[in-house]
């Protein structure tokens, strides 16, 4: 199956209402309603009109973003680090380094990998760094610009 892709903004919108403690079912439900008053009160600096119409579009694929993940279709630097933070709590010069070319030494549960690697749009490459000693429940990886 192919990956389901979305907008950086609209990967921004979803992340955000899940790191506000709506579900995917919460989330749904808000967007079938059209309920922007209720988006609105968890940020207002989103035009959530966009989410319901991607949600318009084709609520099955919809659903799969949220159920089975997604790709940003083009992803920057900054959108990147954003997203690490957003997604998976990771801040910058303190989870990880930032060079010219990408993200250095990012730690990572690995069980939260495949999920990094699907977000990550045609422009950006992991690698895995084998040279070091942590346990087997996280990987050190590198996120390279190509």
């Amino acid at each position: 199956m192919e990956n389901n892709k979305i907008s950086l903004m609209d990967a921004y919108m979803i992340e955000t209402l899940r790191s506000n403690g709506l579900s995917n079912e919460e989330m749904v439900a808000l967007l079938e309603k059209k309920n922007i008053s209720d988006l609105k009160q968890i940020n207002r600096k989103f035009d959530f009109n966009n989410l319901i119409n991607l949600y318009e579009q084709d609520n099955d694929i919809f659903k799969s973003v949220l159920q089975d993940g997604y790709t940003v279709k083009f992803l920057t630097m900054n959108g990147l680090k954003n997203l690490l933070q957003m997604k998976f709590d990771k801040a910058a010069e303190k989870d990880y380094e930032i060079s010219d070319t990408g993200i250095q030494r990012l730690e990572i549960e690995t069980h939260q990998l495949s999920a990094l690697q699907q977000l990550l749009s045609i422009n950006w490459i992991i690698e895995e760094q084998t040279d070091t000693d942590i346990d087997s429940s996280k990987k050190i990886v590198n996120i390279q610009l190509v």
